[in-house]
């Protein structure tokens, strides 16, 4: 009898193990999801940014250093441009839907009134292949990062949200253009019809540089 109780004890120990174990991978689970992990502060404990330097003053290191001082004239230009301090480092001027088979350009001003964008509506016919073009500038200061996020909802649900790496610039008079992957309308009729969309154009320092609305319907043809 003795024995027979050594080993049910013995069970019940090694389901209570099992039973705290499946708890504490459970409860990792949820505070992941609470209190989501950032990776770039665990992998970086010891590490300090460096401070941000204006173009001014990038141009000013290594002054003596005749190479050096022209490949940064390469690189950033000449001299920083004097411009007004109302004026944004970054601005984005244009977004064009590029397809080749489209019976006029699609394309939006960004430069004008944001909000009467939200009422015109821009056609596109499913199942097109298409681009996204984006123009932009930057003027002051180096940016890191830019990037294109956009809401695509449809009603009030969230459909889907797509982010566009654009990169890194220098400041120049030119404007930049970005120009997406090849793209695909999507088609079917439960995906035809009208969606907002709601784009923002950031950066890693999560600059809110721009964001607007607009309407894009999805369209058996384009002329429906």
């Amino acid at each position: 009898m003795l024995g027979l109780d050594v080993c049910e004890f013995g069970n019940q120990v090694l389901e209570l193990m099992w039973l705290a174990m499946c708890y504490r991978d459970f409860m990792a689970d949820r505070d992941s999801e609470v209190y989501p992990v950032d990776e770039g502060s665990v992998a970086g404990l010891n590490y300090k940014a460096p401070a941000q330097m204006t173009m001014r003053e990038i141009q000013a290191l290594d002054c003596k250093d005749k190479s050096l001082t022209k490949y940064k004239q390469t690189l950033l230009g000449c001299s920083p441009m004097d411009l007004d301090a109302s004026v944004p480092n970054v601005q984005v001027t244009r977004l064009a839907l590029v397809c080749t088979t489209a019976p006029e350009p699609i394309f939006m001003d960004l430069t004008g009134d944001l909000a009467a964008l939200k009422k015109k509506t821009f056609v596109l016919k499913e199942g097109v292949e298409y681009r996204l073009r984006i123009n932009f500038k930057v003027n002051k200061e180096i940016v890191s990062g830019l990037k294109y996020v956009h809401y695509t909802c449809k009603g009030r649900l969230q459909a889907s949200k797509d982010t566009y790496m654009v990169g890194s610039y220098g400041p120049r008079e030119e404007e930049y253009e970005f120009l997406s992957p090849v793209e695909e309308a999507p088609t079917g009729l439960m995906v035809r019809g009208m969606y907002t969309m709601k784009s923002h154009f950031t950066d890693d320092d999560k600059s809110d540089h721009l964001h607007w609305e607009w309407k894009l319907s999805i369209k058996k043809d384009w002329l429906d």
